[in-house]
């Protein structure tokens, strides 16, 4: 009996020996690669380069962007240039103004004075047909929004928009 105890000895030796191999295989590959795993978390979380002192200056917040606002001119009523002999013409203009950042609203309350002065010292000088069609309208977007940007500087005017226009 004891030649058969030992060889049950044996045999239950060698069956927890390859289990106790793979346990210590397993140990040595995986504890690396838990390391490591590890240490990209904290890496790529931040938590790391800051513990090593390479976490630099902090970063500012993002930036807010701004919103465009519109701001909305007095309407303008002016006489057009028809020339002598020709009877009057008038156009009527309701335009809105639109800028950038609608936290400088305020401000374009300062530089209505000089909008209306620039405005209508340049449509006084148009003639009725220069404001026909789509091209006409065109220029006199451009005509207008390039005053606008003079007049309301250093708000960031980006477009006059045409609510009402009436030439009769």
């Amino acid at each position: 009996m004891a030649g058969s105890a030992s060889v049950a000895e044996d045999d239950a030796a060698t069956a927890e020996q390859p289990a106790s191999n793979g346990r210590r295989k397993l140990i040595l590959l995986g504890a690396p690669v838990l390391v490591a795993a590890l240490g990209g978390g904290l890496w790529f979380s931040g938590v790391l380069p800051g513990l090593l002192g390479m976490g630099g200056e902090a970063k500012p917040p993002a930036e807010v962007k701004p919103e465009p606002g519109l701001f909305a001119m007095p309407d303008i009523i002016v006489n057009l240039n028809v020339g002598a002999g020709r009877r009057p013409s008038y156009l009527k203009l309701v335009a809105r103004i639109e800028i950038a950042d609608s936290r400088e609203l305020p401000q374009m309350d300062a530089a209505v004075p000089r909008l209306q002065d620039l405005f209508t010292t340049y449509l006084r000088e148009l003639r009725p047909e220069e404001l026909r069609g789509s091209i006409g309208m065109h220029r006199l977007r451009e005509e207008l929004t390039a005053r606008a940007k003079v007049a309301a500087h250093p708000v960031k005017v980006t477009d006059v928009l045409f609510i009402e226009m009436l030439v009769q």
